[in-house]
């Protein structure tokens, strides 16, 4: 069974809408695009070009596909993440698109949620996904993601869209590796851990 990876920039307020660029994502208006950008740094980037080259495959939503299908083939040839975002395989998920046309994209079809169990259960690396926010809901929706590698930004937005929006269904995760950028971005991987525990707390339980 192959694992599925979500890969987000996200603010500390659990925004993660148009982390790139003013343009990105201007969907209900939004105003912040790009909020992601002054607080990149060389262990960002390090860290990003380590995780992209575990990558046996890329999911994406319609408009992240746009975005990188725009921007990624202009890489320099000694770029290692523009390499790789150009030479893996890429399945996109659209109800919108009719072809695909950046190098070795495929568009799924029927129902996202059995075509992503049917690429589960393929041959090769980590499946990762890169921002595509609806797609991600999904994905929670159906319980279909492994891990989350998540870069939280030291920063607060108040709007837009959010990684754990409603549909989220409840989970136990579990911390598998930790660390921090100058710039305060904290980057943590967590894998999933089963069903969510509850407890109580309080003097009468003799947890304080």
């Amino acid at each position: 069974m192959r694992k599925l990876m979500v890969t987000t920039f996200v603010s500390l307020d659990g925004v993660m809408q148009a982390p790139g660029g003013a343009d990105e994502d201007r969907d209900g208006g939004f105003e912040h695009g790009g909020w992601a950008v002054p607080h990149f740094d060389q262990r960002i980037e390090q860290l990003m070009t380590e995780v992209t080259g575990r990558a046996g495959a890329l999911l994406l939503g319609r408009r992240t596909y746009d975005i990188f299908a725009a921007s990624w083939p202009l890489a320099e040839a000694d770029d290692p993440i523009g390499a790789t975002m150009n030479s893996l395989p890429k399945y996109v998920a659209s109800r919108t698109l009719d072809t695909v046309a950046w190098r070795n994209s495929t568009l799924l079809t029927g129902d996202v949620a059995d075509a992503v169990r049917e690429l589960k259960r393929g041959e090769g690396g980590e499946i990762q996904v890169h921002g595509s926010g609806k797609l991600i809901q999904t994905l929670v929706e159906h319980d279909l993601v492994d891990e989350f590698h998540l870069l939280v930004f030291p920063v607060l937005i108040g709007s837009g869209k959010r990684l754990f929006a409603e549909g989220t269904i409840p989970a136990g995760l579990r911390l598998v590796d930790t660390t921090t950028s100058s710039t305060g971005v904290v980057i943590s991987t967590y894998a999933r851990a089963g069903k969510l525990e509850y407890g109580a707390m309080g003097p009468e339980t003799g947890n304080r």
